[in-house]
């Protein structure tokens, strides 16, 4: 069965850019994923293949705020900064996912901002 084009296109983007991007515990990655309906954002230490913090709109304390998923999308970074600097965490590398650094996911990075994360 083959696959959409753009989700193959999508995904050799992404390959691309985690060939570049690599996180640490002291310097997590943020990944982005982006469904129709929802975003998820979690920060990644790659060394030990674990995940420090996540976040996502379908979260009730998120969820609970009405607006656009663009609005939702910097609440989730919000939330995510929230958590890291809770754990100690300040900087991070941006991890886009493969999709353009534009709407919902620059929503993210911006939210991220905002709540005290440098990257």
């Amino acid at each position: 069965m083959a696959q959409d084009p753009k989700v193959i296109r999508r995904q050799k983007l992404r390959w691309r850019i985690r060939s570049k991007v690599s996180g640490t515990a002291q310097k997590p990655r943020l990944s982005v994923f982006r469904s129709n309906k929802d975003i998820y954002a979690q920060l990644i230490d790659d060394t030990t293949g674990t995940t420090i913090a996540s976040a996502n709109s379908r979260q009730k304390d998120v969820a609970a705020v009405k607006g656009t998923k663009t609005e939702q999308s910097v609440n989730v970074g919000k939330t995510l900064a929230q958590k890291a600097v809770a754990l100690g965490v300040t900087t991070c590398v941006f991890d886009r996912g493969g999709y353009l650094f534009h709407g919902r996911v620059k929503g993210v990075a911006d939210g991220a901002r905002e709540g005290g994360l440098n990257f």
